[in-house]
């Protein structure tokens, strides 16, 4: 199907204009780059132009009006590192603007099946000048470190002089926005220019952060289709490198300019200047076409693991697709790096990595591509070390802490009652190491890396609970639901601290006789004891429930507040949190997101199903959505509970989130969590997907006006093609081994290039 997102090109207002910078950004895991306008908008726009690598950050001040023990004084922030997108074109002088002369036409586009974004404008300047350009701009998946923007200008209807001023600008700022606290609230000079130097019109810097001391170093070289261009190249001001190339034009004949940037850092090469030089003669002597070809070769592979399509909606089938690629442009592809809150299409969060990783985009990875997904979970063991630290810091004897939200591994909350205090991060963590293992059965995983996260994890819960009459509690935590902070027995966290016990203990029996094993046991010197300590709080685990109403209470106090009154609330003042302080909306019950609700996505045997439907019914008057992460869990209880108008319902606004720019906030970047929650939806969801100890199986349903939809997953290393239509679910075992699978509730054992199918009305 059709992989081509378009939009009109004709309102340059500041809102679209910023919508647009996020929407078609070009990114692949390592770098990633502002859809912003190449030759810049009025100076009294809110604009974020930047350039982001993964990982990459420096470390600002945190104040704390009282700065008591151990409380989090500096934070890590991912950094603008460059701005090698700004190019300026003239026609015999006239400059190109959309904000002068006339714009005639104009349109945005992004192919997920090339992987470029694409600009096509027709231009007249106020002397009838009028010029056809075509912009094209790519991060390359083959060549992670490489930008191109290839930029074509037809002279339509005179003869004359076309200049283009390419500018490398090393010495940038992050953007900031102090009235939302999503957002930094200053802009700092975080780097300085250490080396810039020209090389036969071949531009280089290497700047420097500030208190990270990490470097980046940019190349940035030219091609043009004409030989009689003139190309001259100077340094100017502030290290500022301006390539500029003139080239006489007859009526009707097209230029196009070709730049070539490429992104190296000090986190993954000893001498990135040397490396970023290597790199591009390499590019150079391979020349764009090759590039484009890898990227198309590579989009086809993506397709076609994680294929999905969706007949009978086809801007549903459009919004699925587009959030699936947004989840690879921001997947890092190294250990050096993982998936922010915003991908890298914006400055939201601060390039922070948050439990969103685990809980809604890991899943997609895992069921696609289980060697990324592996890879991002290795981000997790390799900042293990600072995650006991954190521990320490909070007071525990042992164990590990992860951050709330972090970049290297470092904490990077400054208000410890909605950051620190969600301890449940731990417990996701190791949720997503559990359920990586059950869909691939990669022992060799846990062994290496996933047990010793999940022990040092088990202790952490061992050293935060305790027992009160025989029963073991957590108390002073903070779940999901962050209006909700501080609270005892939170429901969703006991649960996946419960989750997180079991696991640990089981897969120490599992390994603890291995070489593996033996080696790990004695690395963090654990016990016997410990091991039945953990099993015993597992067990014991409180899990609250109200037997009055018959309904999951959030926490212990859950029930004991007055419940806010959401119809009376203007819809000026949400998202809430901007509008009410933190303390008023801990002593109501309102819910930001899912929650318990989430739990009952999680864990199927959480409760019994009337238990549930009730919950759900309850909870749903009283969550805002506020989040991003909410509808998408909501749809996927819905479905479980077999309320498929609200599944469906649920569905529908949060897959197409970001393109309708729902939440009005897209212009700070996608919501990469949202995505991956989308694409659960329907696995989890209308598929009815279920993976656990005993094997894997679908329940399928169609939902809403749909007449059929299909999709590709991986387990045990078998690809299957899972297709659902209005009467009946048919599987191909695609490739693999065999599997056996239970198709509303038959068992089938499925042989290479074998298809079964089930009337889904019997």
């Amino acid at each position: 199907m059709n992989k081509i997102i378009e939009k009109k090109m004709l309102d340059f207002s500041n809102e679209e204009t910023s919508l647009s910078e996020t929407l078609f950004h070009n990114a692949n895991g390592y770098i990633g780059v502002r859809g912003t306008l190449e030759e810049g908008v009025p100076g009294d726009y809110d604009t974020m132009r930047g350039m982001y690598i993964n990982g990459f950050y420096d470390i600002i001040p945190m104040k704390q009006a009282e700065n008591l023990c151990n409380f989090v004084e500096e934070k890590e922030t991912m950094l603008n590192v460059a701005d090698t997108q700004t190019i300026e074109v003239y026609a015999d002088g006239e400059r190109f603007s959309h904000f002068s002369g006339k714009t005639l036409s104009g349109k945005r586009i992004l192919n997920m099946e090339d992987g470029i974004t694409e600009r096509t404008v027709i231009w007249e300047s106020e002397t009838g000048k009028k010029l056809n350009i075509d912009i094209k701009r790519m991060t390359s998946f083959h060549e992670l470190s490489l930008f191109t923007i290839e930029y074509a200008v037809t002279a339509e209807n005179f003869s004359g002089e076309l200049e283009f001023k390419s500018y490398h600008k090393p010495k940038v700022r992050n953007y900031c926005n102090p009235k939302d606290p999503r957002l930094a609230a200053e802009s700092h000079d975080h780097l300085k220019t250490i080396i810039s130097c020209i090389e036969n019109s071949i531009s280089f810097a290497v700047t420097e952060t500030e208190k990270s001391r990490l470097k980046c170093a940019t190349a940035v070289a030219h091609e043009v289709n004409k030989s009689n261009a003139r190309i001259c190249t100077t340094e100017g001001e502030d290290n500022i490198i301006t390539c500029d190339i003139i080239v006489p034009v007859k009526k009707g004949e097209t230029v196009v300019v070709t730049k070539y940037s490429v992104f190296t850092d000090s986190l993954r090469e000893k001498d990135p200047l040397t490396a970023g030089r290597n790199k591009l003669k390499r590019i150079l002597d391979n020349g764009l076409n090759y590039y484009y070809g890898k990227q198309k070769e590579y989009l086809s592979r993506f397709f076609e693991r994680a294929m999905m399509e969706i007949d009978g909606d086809e801007a549903l089938n459009k919004a699925v697709n587009f959030n699936m690629y947004e989840l690879l442009q921001s997947s890092a592809k190294d250990s050096h790096g993982n998936i922010a809150a915003k991908g890298l299409s914006g400055e939201g969060y601060e390039g922070h990595y948050f439990w969103d990783t685990e809980m809604f985009m890991l899943p997609f990875f895992v069921l696609t591509d289980p060697d990324l997904a592996r890879m991002l979970l290795r981000y997790r063991y390799e900042t293990l070390d600072k995650a006991r630290e954190n521990a320490l810091l909070l007071g525990h004897k042992k164990g590990a802490l992860y951050p709330w939200r972090t970049i290297t591994g470092v904490e990077c909350s400054g208000y410890f009652p909605s950051g620190t205090a969600q301890y449940h991060i731990n417990g996701d963590i190791a949720y997503a190491i559990i359920n990586y293992y059950l869909v691939t059965g990669d022992l060799e995983f846990i062994n290496e890396w996933g047990e010793e996260i999940l022990l040092e994890t088990a202790r952490l819960w061992l050293d935060a609970g305790n027992y009160v009459k025989g029963r073991f509690v957590l108390n002073d935590v903070t779940g999901p639901d962050e209006y909700t902070c501080m609270v005892n027995n939170n429901y969703y966290t006991n649960m996946v601290a419960r989750h997180n016990l079991l696991w640990a203990a089981r897969f120490y029996h599992m390994i603890k006789e291995t070489a593996s094993g033996k080696k790990l046991i004695k690395k963090i010197g654990i016990k016997e004891a410990e091991i039945k300590e953990m099993e015993e709080a597992c067990k014991n685990m409180y899990l609250p429930y109200d037997e009055e109403t018959g309904i999951i209470p959030q926490d212990d106090s859950f029930f004991s507040k007055p419940v806010w009154d959401l119809k009376k609330t203007p819809r000026e003042n949400f998202p809430l949190l901007l509008h009410y302080h933190p303390l008023h909306l801990y002593r109501y019950q309102v819910c930001k997101q899912a929650d318990t609700v989430m739990a009952f996505f999680l864990f199927d045997d959480a409760a019994n199903k009337d238990t549930m439907l009730k919950s759900f019914r309850y909870y749903e008057t009283i969550t805002t959505h506020d989040s991003s992460l909410s509808k998408c869990a909501f749809s996927i209880v819905a479905a479980k509970l077999s309320l498929k108008d609200e599944a469906f319902s649920y569905f529908g606004n949060s897959a197409k989130l970001d393109l309708n720019n729902m939440h009005k906030n897209t212009k700070d970047g996608i919501h990469t969590a949202n995505m991956g929650g989308c694409y659960m939806a329907v696995v989890y969801g209308f598929a009815g997907l279920k993976i656990g100890e005993s094997g894997i199986s679908i329940n399928p349903f169609l939902p809403g006006k749909w007449t059929g939809y299909r999709f590709n997953i991986c387990y045990h290393e078998n690809n299957l093609h899972i297709d659902v239509k209005k009467d009946s679910v048919s599987v191909t075992l695609l490739s693999g081994s065999g599997t056996g699978i239970t198709v509303c509730g038959k068992e089938f054992t499925l042989k290479e290039k074998e298809t079964i199918e089930v009337n889904t009305n019997a």
